[in-house]
């Protein structure tokens, strides 16, 4: 290489030189550990920042999403309500040590730690910055943060969020708040958030009564709800859970929060298989929605109501439920055509049936399904009661020590006038009701005008009383002061009443007086709220003899009257039948020492619009009326809820309680008594005839026979049982000067 090449190279190897020395001073393990440094207090400076600038947020809403749960009176569950299903609950209803297995799962430094795991919160930021998707690492609470105040985004900005929140959560609550909030945030699968709807998801408890297995394996199922569910898992996916599950127990050990010997005994608590999330369906509806308009009443509005979180407790008693349901579908359901007949499609049945000793309503039936009909027939108002209104003008008469035309006070054996279509005396409002089948009954006692129902008897004992005092008696015992006219016609019941309404007034005779408010909602609870129920015993409002003595009466209604349909040997009963204007609703009220029910059926047009139409020729059974299917699913349905308990009333001071009826009156077709003769009379009865004498002691013509059938015929041709003919308290259209009593 010659000289030239040699200072080439030279000046080639200098400028190498002069670069890697450039580097090397640049790059001084000093300015590297400085630059170091420089960005941690750089980071730390901006750390500061954000934790100053970022405060603890409003908690989302999706966090504070509650389902409403309606439960029945033995606390199982009856529906769920809401968007979300949670149901907050206080760390003091979770055992401590299902606790203890959350924690051993998820975070077991949770008790110690500042709230945060900055290595698995860098390693989580990392794997977002570098495209590797979510990566786990929290603690505890920052799954709470995460859950309660930010989102689930893997964003870099909520992560960071997540950090500063969770030390400043971490200085503000305790952990068991922290842990409470985590257990009331997270999903756990099956549609479930939160540990109590979990636990009523996989094994159908309380979160209070999980055990260490089953907390271990929802502790478990955290990390991959869907994954992890017994029931839809794959083979890979239970091996994974039982692993995970038995990692918690061992973890547990480890903390000394559970022996090894008991650790060893616990078996893998196979989950129960999922159930469909109960619905309106049904039932279910109808009950539902009598509670809400009865919470509305207290004060839990709607809007109370749609920001969940309560437990509604009902009065309804689960197996009474199912027994009337059952009864409805026995007794008449499926003797109808709903889809091939036009009178069987219009048929909506609706009963309640209340506790006369505390006004719980125990058992509610809405209609056919809440779903195909929603307005319940159980609490509409917009039908008459008809001749069960009968026995509340009777209570008045006795409450109010009435008199007859005759000065003679009113009493079970004071006389009457049965005839059909007699004008009544002593009223400014001309009324001439017609009996049913314009049959024309002569004398009778007020026992027998009550069991068969006889119009012209109890318009005239409306007069008797005033019909203003009728009424206020009425509404005494509980009916709702809604069309309620002060005139004669109201003895046809022609005010509007629901099952609901009529089953409270039967019950509070059935509770000697005492006044029973029917009330479904047992308890409302919230966690930040309660609310009183309603009160279900007020005070006395008509006296234990009146009350007493309207049950004596109608106890012979059930025996030999038009209810026979509902008498039976297991219990005694009292009750009285009804039927509305043209057949458009038929109804048996009727009560025993522990129950007072009603069971009514109204004919309703499935067009659009509805309507009232009659109930004539519904199952191919003629005319409705409260002494057929009304009565035979009140016995049925009575006969199941009581279970043979035979109880019996205690009737105290019965006034004229020794029922007896006199000789056989002539009777006619027609009036025999002349308008302005009087229409009542007291007599003195024999003190040998007991209530429950045969009817064919009694020489009077039973409303359920053949108008056609001659008066003095022999008693011995019965007549057939209440079912197969018409109620004879079904208002017929003779010479009534109030025409349309159910218009007035």
């Amino acid at each position: 290489m010659g000289r030239a090449d040699a200072r080439r190279a030279q000046r080639r190897g200098s400028r190498r030189a002069a670069k890697s020395g450039g580097i090397r001073r640049l790059f001084t393990w000093r300015k590297m550990l400085g630059a170091f440094f420089g960005f941690c207090l750089l980071g730390m400076g901006a750390f500061a920042v954000l934790y100053m600038v970022v405060d603890v947020p409003e908690a989302n809403a999706q966090a504070k999403q509650q389902s409403n749960v309606y439960k029945y009176a033995d606390g199982s569950l009856l529906a769920r309500t809401g968007e979300v299903n949670r149901e907050i609950v206080d760390i003091s209803e979770v055992p401590k040590d299902v606790q203890h297995a959350f924690v051993a799962a998820e975070n077991k430094t949770f008790y110690k730690d500042q709230g945060v795991d900055l290595k698995g919160t860098t390693r989580a930021l990392l794997s977002t910055v570098t495209g590797q998707g979510k990566q786990g690492g929290s603690t505890i609470t920052q799954q709470y943060v995460k859950n309660y105040y930010l989102t689930q985004d893997p964003t870099i900005s909520r992560k960071l969020k997540e950090l500063v929140i969770s030390l400043k959560v971490d200085q503000q609550m305790g952990k068991d708040d922290i842990l409470a909030g985590y257990l009331n945030t997270a999903y756990y699968g099956r549609g479930a958030s939160g540990i109590q709807a979990a636990a009523q998801a996989y094994y159908g408890v309380d979160a209070k009564d999980l055990n260490i297995s089953q907390g271990a394996y929802l502790a478990a199922t955290l990390q991959a709800p869907s994954q992890y569910d017994w029931a839809t898992a794959t083979d890979t996916g239970k091996k994974l859970v039982k692993d995970r599950w038995a990692y918690t127990l061992d973890n547990m050990v480890e903390m000394h929060w559970l022996d090894q010997a008991e650790r060893d005994t616990l078996k893998f608590p196979v989950p129960d298989k999922p159930k469909p999330a109960r619905g309106m369906e049904g039932q279910t509806g109808y009950l539902v929605d009598a509670a809400n308009k009865e919470l509305e009443k207290q004060g839990v509005t709607e809007t109370m109501r749609q920001a969940g979180g309560w437990t509604f407790t009902l009065n309804i008693d689960k197996k009474r439920q199912k027994q009337l349901e059952e009864s409805v579908d026995r007794q008449l359901e499926s003797k109808l055509d709903r889809e091939n007949n036009k009178v069987d499609a219009t048929v909506q049945a609706g009963a309640t049936s209340v506790d006369p000793k505390t006004g719980a309503v125990v058992a509610l039936y809405g209609g056919e399904d809440y779903i195909k009909h929603y307005i319940s027939n159980a609490t509409r108002q917009d039908y008459q009661p008809a001749s069960t209104f009968k026995p509340l003008v009777f209570a008045s008469a006795l409450e109010n020590e009435s008199k007859t035309q005759d000065g003679d006070l009113i009493g079970a054996n004071t006389i009457y006038d049965g005839t059909s279509k007699r004008p009544v005396v002593g009223s400014d409002t001309p009324f001439a009701p017609q009996n049913e089948d314009d049959i024309s009954y002569g004398d009778v006692t007020v026992q027998d005008a009550m069991d068969k129902s006889i119009n012209s008897v109890f318009a005239q004992m409306v007069v008797d009383v005033g019909p203003a005092a009728v009424k206020q008696t009425a509404l005494d015992l509980g009916l709702p002061d809604k069309n309620f006219p002060e005139r004669p016609a109201i003895t046809l019941g022609t005010m509007n009443a629901s099952t609901w309404d009529m089953a409270g007034a039967y019950a509070t005779l059935d509770n000697h007086g005492k006044k029973v408010t029917p009330y479904i909602v047992k308890s409302a609870e919230h966690r930040e709220r309660t609310v009183e129920p309603v009160e279900g015993i007020g005070s006395q409002v008509i006296s234990r003899k009146s009350a007493d003595t309207v049950t004596s009466v109608l106890q012979h209604v059930v025996e030999n009257g038009s209810g026979r349909a509902a008498s039976s040997s297991a219990y005694e009963a009292a009750g009285k039948t009804g039927t509305s204007e043209n057949n458009k609703a038929a109804l048996f009220a009727g009560y025993t020492p522990e129950l007072s029910t009603v069971v009514g059926l109204f004919g309703e047009s499935p067009e659009d619009g509805g309507g009232q139409v009659s109930l004539t020729g519904a199952a191919n059974s003629g005319r409705a009326n409260g002494g057929g299917f009304p009565a035979k699913i009140w016995a049925d349905y009575t006969l199941g809820a009581l279970n043979g308990s035979g109880a019996e009333f205690d009737l105290q001071d019965v006034e004229n309680g020794e029922v007896s009826l006199p000789a056989s009156p002539s009777m006619s077709s027609s009036a025999t008594q002349s308008p302005d003769a009087s229409p009542s009379r007291q007599t003195s009865p024999p003190a040998t005839q007991s209530p429950s004498s045969s009817p064919s002691q009694s020489a009077t013509q039973s409303p359920e026979e053949s108008p056609s059938q001659s008066p003095e015929e022999s008693p011995s041709q019965s007549p057939d049982l209440p079912g197969n003919g018409a109620d004879p308290g079904r208002p017929g259209n003779g010479n009534n000067s109030e025409k349309n009593p159910s218009s007035q």
